[in-house]
């Protein structure tokens, strides 16, 4: 029975949900800051590791730099990126790729 199925010059054909476009890096991005600053200790180390005053950020909200910090910052730690991304409903290869975009 096998060898009679496989005798057959078929084709099998895999589908697969079509690719959908990248989310905005910018909007990302944006999004992304204000998960980082929904929580205060997340964002008093957001702050400091990225040497911004929350004057400063507020002056640098759509620089690209500023926005890429944002995305540096969860990159650096696995915990904050996988929360981020759930919560922004992204894979988090999502968020890293923004961060390139950003970039480009």
């Amino acid at each position: 029975m096998y060898a009679q199925l496989y005798a057959r010059e078929t084709r099998l054909t895999i589908l697969r949900e079509p690719p959908q476009p990248a989310p905005d890096a910018q909007a990302l991005a944006l999004n992304a800051l204000g998960w980082v600053l929904g929580d205060a200790d997340r964002a008093g180390r957001f702050l400091s590791m990225t040497g911004l005053t929350p004057d400063s950020l507020r002056e640098s909200l759509g620089e690209p730099a500023t926005l890429e910090a944002v995305l540096d910052f969860l990159c650096a730690y696995e915990a904050d990126l996988v929360a981020a991304a759930e919560a922004l409903g992204v894979p988090p290869a999502q968020l890293a790729a923004a961060r390139g975009r950003l970039g480009a």
